[in-house]
Formats: structure tokens, C-alpha cells, sequence
């Protein structure tokens, strides 16, 4: 990170990077000029899936709302990944770019699959609580992650977000094995649980290297399975 005694830097797209002039309003950039960034136009066609995601869920399309969340996923971890082969990046775009990552993963990993229940549940009074528990959490966690980060041992407090949405995504396999009444217990109460275990103070190794590999084809074989399921329309 830069200081106030080193000289103003560019990036690509000519925003200012010292971290003193972000408060100086004359020299803020455009609103929009933060788009013209790769990381956080991924980080944006992640929460355009979990949108979508949300959308199908209103719709009844739940197993199409399964594939939008679960790329919204993929999407969410490849934006760091593309913004660390970028170290010219600007101090504004980093900055934003969290600020972005944190928001975007508020709406796919939370309330997204909230909205996947309450669709499911005919927005039933009694499924309001296990959506707001999850959205809350989400909340909570990532407010308290964007302030205290990784640990220096590698470790975050609390199960990560983006697992929300995986976990939910293998558990509605079982819709239509099991007894619809039978599938919405079971569903409520994953729910309920991955909610307690975002902010559970336990600690967790941060998913990084190899997992990588196994979420890309977790979402690839998760996706080719739903649209099995889908079937031919």
C-alpha cells in the first residue's frame, strides 16, 4: 500500500492510487470507472448468476436456480485469482474491488439460497426465520471477516460463505427422492445450521490452492447433473 510521501500512480484506466487522496473529492474517479476493471467485472458476472439464481428461485425454476448460484460461486472465486495476475491494479480498484467481492457474496451466498427456501416453502410464514437467519448471518460474517481478515496462521473464524450455496446445492438433490414434507425439514434445517456455523466461533484453514481445482469441478459436475435432472424442456 502506498503512502502520502510517494508519488501518484495510474493504473490502465488512469485512476489515482494513493490511499491520502481518497478522501480528497477532487480527485475521486467516476462511479463507473470502477467497472473498467477485469476483477470486479467478474466479481459483477458472479452476482449477475446469483441474481439470476434469485429470479429462478421466484419462478419455481429450482433447479436452474441451483446452477446460477453455484457458478455465482465459481465466479466469486476466480475474481481473486484474476485480480492477483493484475499487480499493477490501483489502490482504488483493490479497495473497491473488496468492498464489491463482499457485497456480491452478501447477495449469491446468502440471500439467494435464503430465497431458494422461502420459494420453496411457498413463502410460508415458517420458513421466514430460517431465510433471515442465513441472510443475517451472512451479514455478520462478512462485516466481521472484512475487518479482521485471514489470521496470520492461514485460518477465518466461522465456516466461509461461498460453502452456503454448495452444501445447499448437493442437499436439494434429494428433492423428489425423499417426501416433499420430509425434503423440507431436511432442507430448513441446513439451512439453520450453515447459518450458526458462519458465525461459530471455530476456525477454519482458508480454502486456497488445490481447492480451487475441486470447486471448478464441483460446480462442472453439479452443473452437468442438474441439467440432467432439468431434462429436456
Amino acid at each position: 500500500m502506498n503512502d502520502s510521501t510517494q508519488p501518484l500512480e495510474t493504473n490502465s484506466a488512469g485512476i489515482w492510487v494513493n490511499p491520502s487522496d481518497v478522501g480528497n473529492a477532487n480527485k475521486r474517479p467516476a462511479i463507473l470507472s470502477v467497472v473498467k476493471d477485469l476483477p470486479n467485472i467478474v466479481t459483477l458476472l458472479g452476482l449477475s448468476s446469483g441474481v439470476f439464481g434469485i429470479y429462478l428461485a421466484l419462478v419455481g425454476s429450482f433447479h436452474a436456480a441451483m446452477i446460477a448460484m453455484l457458478w455465482a460461486v465459481l465466479f466469486d472465486w476466480y475474481d481473486g485469482t484474476v485480480a492477483r495476475r493484475i499487480p499493477e491494479r490501483s489502490y482504488v480498484l483493490r479497495s473497491v474491488g473488496i468492498h464489491l467481492d463482499s457485497l456480491a457474496d452478501l447477495v449469491s451466498s446468502a440471500v439467494c439460497p435464503a430465497i431458494i427456501l422461502l420459494s420453496y416453502g411457498n413463502f410460508s410464514p415458517w420458513f421466514f426465520p430460517g431465510a433471515l437467519a442465513l441472510i443475517m448471518a451472512g451479514v455478520v460474517r462478512l462485516a466481521y471477516f472484512d475487518t479482521f481478515g485471514v489470521h496470520g496462521d492461514g485460518t477465518i473464524i466461522g465456516l466461509s460463505i461461498d460453502i452456503s450455496p454448495l452444501v445447499v446445492a448437493l442437499v436439494f438433490l434429494l428433492d423428489g427422492v425423499l417426501d416433499q414434507a420430509a425434503f423440507a425439514v431436511l432442507f430448513y434445517a441446513t439451512v439453520v445450521v450453515l447459518a450458526f456455523l458462519h458465525v461459530a466461533p471455530f476456525r477454519m484453514r482458508k480454502m486456497v490452492g488445490r481447492w480451487y481445482y475441486f470447486v471448478t469441478a464441483y460446480v462442472l459436475i453439479m452443473t452437468v447433473t442438474y441439467f440432467i435432472i432439468i431434462g429436456p424442456s
